[in-house]
């Protein structure tokens, strides 16, 4: 059994005395690439934030690295890009590495000047993206998938151990959806960090992901990517309270 990065038992979370999360258990190993699904209002967004610990749940536990999340402190292990991220106000004035460099200011405070180290380490995060070419460029001056790997260059300039994505795809064209899984798959495969993507695209997930967790309120299903392609449709419909069919995608 490998190293978990994600602990979570237990758990309960509830809007003015409704529970939207009823005893979610589940772990994430070092490594891992993990797809979350389920229908809208299910929980999913909620979920991130208790692990993001902006939500506190009523019950139960999560740990982060081994670590209670009430005492952990190395929030810079974690990158989250948010749904936000995507409706970026693009007339804002700053350029591509002004935006990736942003990502260092929990560290460096505001007004800490950057060092060599640190502009370098902005660079690395850049080029991990395929953005090197526009460093100089204004954020606004870039299309929606291009904003999208800048966004991920700010959450990787951190070094995380653990990437956190919520439904970073809506609104993007089929073509950048392609270029995104396969950048995850690098981030994955190559630099070894370990993932939690929030898609609606169940078939593009089982092309990447090594696990898929169904969530709707429960926790209805937590296995490894070829448990999952085994559900028949009459499982994922129930999940999802209208018909659902599997399809695979290659985005190579």
């Amino acid at each position: 059994m490998g190293e978990k990065i994600v602990e979570v038992k237990n758990l309960f979370f509830q809007y003015e005395r409704k529970y939207v999360l009823e005893n979610i258990n589940i772990s994430i190993e070092k490594g891992a690439f993990l797809g979350l699904v389920g229908p809208n209002g299910s929980g999913k967004s909620t979920l991130l934030k208790c692990l993001l610990g902006l939500l506190k749940p009523q019950k139960g536990t999560i740990h982060l690295f081994g670590e209670d999340i009430h005492q952990f402190n190395d929030w810079h292990k974690i990158g989250y890009v948010s749904q936000k991220a995507n409706s970026f106000n693009s007339s804002f004035p700053a350029t591509v590495f002004e935006v990736v460099a942003s990502g260092l200011t929990p560290k460096l405070g505001l007004l800490k000047k950057m060092k060599k180290a640190d502009r370098e380490k902005v660079m690395e995060a850049i080029r991990a993206v395929g953005m090197e070419k526009a460093v100089h460029q204004n954020i606004g001056e870039l299309s929606g998938g291009q904003q999208q790997r800048v966004f991920i260059a700010r959450a990787l300039v951190s070094e995380p151990k653990l990437l956190i994505l919520d439904e970073p795809t809506v609104g993007v064209d089929s073509q950048t959806v392609n270029h995104f899984y396969q950048l995850l798959h690098h981030l994955n495969k190559e630099l070894e960090i370990t993932l939690i993507l929030v898609t609606h695209d169940i078939g593009a997930i089982t092309d990447k992901v090594t696990h898929v967790a169904c969530l709707n309120k429960q926790l209805y299903f937590h296995g490894n990517k070829d448990e999952f392609e085994r559900l028949k449709e009459t499982e994922l419909t129930s999940l999802y309270g209208h018909p659902v069919q599997l399809i695979t995608h290659d985005h190579e």
